[in-house]
């Protein structure tokens, strides 16, 4: 099969393993897991009668990246054996190098149907089967464990630590996957190769040294300095390979990001640098994540990895300390370079140097340098008041963009998420909150009260658990979208389950900002609040699933605001999460 043929074969499940081998030059072998093509619909058709799971984002990016090779040489979602040795040695079973765990991770109740040899279909958002898993065991990872060996931390304000501890099913299941399709992007289709096909382009393109760099922000002149200086260093083209499938809550949106990118390529010399979209699910793991990223770009045919500053660092923890050293990416990926099968390009970050008028590794900077730069946060504060970004930040073409996405003075969309006991004040407080934002703007508010949404979004939904998280997504489905638009929703469920609140979280953050309020009222001031005698009928067994009573209420670890509703009077209260508002800049317009 020729190069041509193999490329324009790139996105179908059945090209043969011979061919991998002509156009691996530095990934070795691929472990694709689609099958061919008959056999796809020969266990499409099967799929309908087996249970199911319709994956979640991290779930759908981590099996994309399992069936088209990029996890190689992982079969599947990892085994409890497998599990426990990436842990807690950064190594499969078998002793190959693997630090990241890829886990699928199920609810206690689907667990239970299973047994191993079952199949599982494994299904998109919309129900679309994309694989079967074959499953080999069913076990209860200690996520604590989890989460102090491959983050290094426990502390929630970690992204990845938030994930893992409050947002995963408490059960994993592990087994081998077989491939029915790729899931469907309708996004910048051109971009998206897979790794034979990215193999197969540069081959074809007589492209021997790659140098990749991982990014999830927009670049700039630094970022353009710094990988064209790496790749000069090593005498490599360059691979630039945005993360577009999830990173950290808060980052601009993967349309803009992957435009800034296409803007800025005309900023190397011509043919020697190629952009290429990775739909990875970061974990924001540092040191681990690293790693993890370097084995990645081996399997997409990279010979060369760029590692800067602070690799995958998600910032600063509970304590105001930064979550990892700036170099201790790498300095781990040092440890096993020679096992890597791709070199380690380390480099410092690129600074501007105003009296020089040029930027040069921070390494290379002179006592009497005029050192300046611009914090993503000063660059959010430019681009909401329209003033001028600095021609040595940015290129014009890539501002230009920015400013579109981000236009001056627009107004930013946020949620208030109140939870608490029933009879704890959430629907007072939030009126009288209500009442405050509405004295002193004309923001359109739209109000999704716990038993208004029962009467009518969620008519029909009883109080089992399952019905409850139902209800709790629907309020912040409906939530996101008020937030997407600019508006704010102020929302007062009791949502009495950690994972479903984290769930409404990400709906909404994916727009706009979550202000998490717990109405931390006493029980008992809940109790002799009770007017319609909803705690004594639970007391007597007349109303099962009785929050507080019956059924239990996951108190958050860190919400935004804590606030007892036995306390003061609603308009003092009301006024805490007024100042909330105002100290985070979203009272404005």
């Amino acid at each position: 099969m020729s190069l041509t043929a193999l490329k324009k074969a790139d996105r179908s499940p059945v090209d043969s393993p011979e061919a991998i081998a002509l156009i691996a030059p530095h990934g070795g072998e691929l472990k694709e897991l689609y099958l061919p093509l008959d056999e796809a619909e020969q266990l499409k058709q099967q799929s309908a009668g087996l249970p199911g799971i319709d994956l979640s984002t991290r779930q759908l990016c981590d099996l994309e990246l399992l069936l088209n090779g990029a996890f190689s040489p992982l079969e599947g979602f990892l085994t409890q054996r497998d599990y426990a040795q990436v842990v807690n040695e950064l190594r499969l079973a078998d002793g190959t190098l693997w630090p990241v765990p890829v886990t699928l991770d199920v609810s206690e109740a689907f667990a239970a149907k299973l047994v191993p040899g079952s199949e599982v279909a494994l299904r998109d958002p919309q129900g679309v089967p994309l694989a079967v898993l074959t499953v080999e065991d069913i076990y209860r990872p200690d996520r604590e464990r989890e989460a102090a060996n491959v983050f290094g931390t426990t502390d929630r304000t970690h992204p990845g630590v938030f994930e893992l501890l409050e947002r995963s099913h408490p059960m994993y299941v592990g087994g081998r996957v077989r491939g029915i399709q790729p899931p469907v992007h309708y996004d910048f289709a051109s971009l998206r190769d897979t790794p034979r096909g990215l193999r197969a382009w540069f081959a074809e393109h007589g492209w021997h040294r790659i140098v990749a760099f991982q990014t999830r922000n927009p670049m700039h002149r630094a970022h353009r300095e710094l990988t064209l200086r790496a790749a000069q260093q090593v005498g490599a083209k360059l691979l630039v390979q945005p993360s577009v499938g999830r990173t950290k809550p808060g980052d601009i949106d993967h349309y803009t990001r992957v435009r800034c990118y296409q803007a800025l390529l005309p900023q190397y010399p011509a043919h020697s640098a190629k952009l290429s979209l990775l739909p990875l699910a970061m974990r924001m793991g540092g040191p681990r994540e690293a790693l993890w990223h370097a084995i990645i770009r081996k399997n997409y045919g990279a010979s060369h990895f760029i590692v800067g500053r602070d690799h995958a660092g998600p910032g600063n923890g509970a304590d105001g300390q930064p979550f990892y050293g700036p170099f201790d990416a790498q300095h781990l990926l040092e440890r096993y370079q020679d096992e890597l099968g791709i070199r380690i390009v380390p480099f410092p970050a690129m600074v501007y140097v105003a009296n020089r008028d040029t930027y040069v590794p921070s390494t290379e900077v002179a006592p009497d340098d005029d050192v300046r730069d611009i914090s993503g946060t000063q660059l959010r504060q430019h681009l909401h008041e329209g003033s001028e970004i600095p021609s040595w930040f940015s290129f014009p073409e890539v501002v230009k963009i920015l400013r579109q996405r981000h236009p001056a003075q627009a107004t930013r969309g946020f949620a208030l998420f109140f939870t608490g006991l029933s009879g704890a004040g959430k629907s007072t407080i939030a009126q009288a909150v209500v009442a405050q934002l509405l004295e002193r703007s004309s923001r359109s508010v739209t109000v999704l009260d716990g038993d208004e949404v029962r009467k009518h979004l969620s008519r029909g939904l009883g109080f089992s658990r399952e019905d409850r998280d139902a209800n709790v997504t629907r309020i912040g489905y409906v939530a996101s979208e008020v937030v997407r638009h600019g508006g704010i929703a102020v929302c007062a469920p009791i949502a009495p389950y950690a994972d479903a609140r984290a769930q409404a979280r990400a709906l909404i953050e994916a727009h706009g900002d979550f202000i998490e309020i717990h109405v931390a009222t006493p029980l008992e001031v809940c109790e002799a609040r009770d007017r319609k005698g909803l705690y004594a009928q639970a007391r007597a067994g007349a109303i099962a699933h009785f929050t507080g009573i019956t059924d239990p209420y996951e108190t958050p670890q860190q919400p935004e605001l804590r606030i007892d509703g036995g306390a003061a009077d609603p308009t003092a209260l009301a006024g805490h999460v007024l100042a909330l508002l105002e100290h985070r800049g979203l009272l404005r317009g």
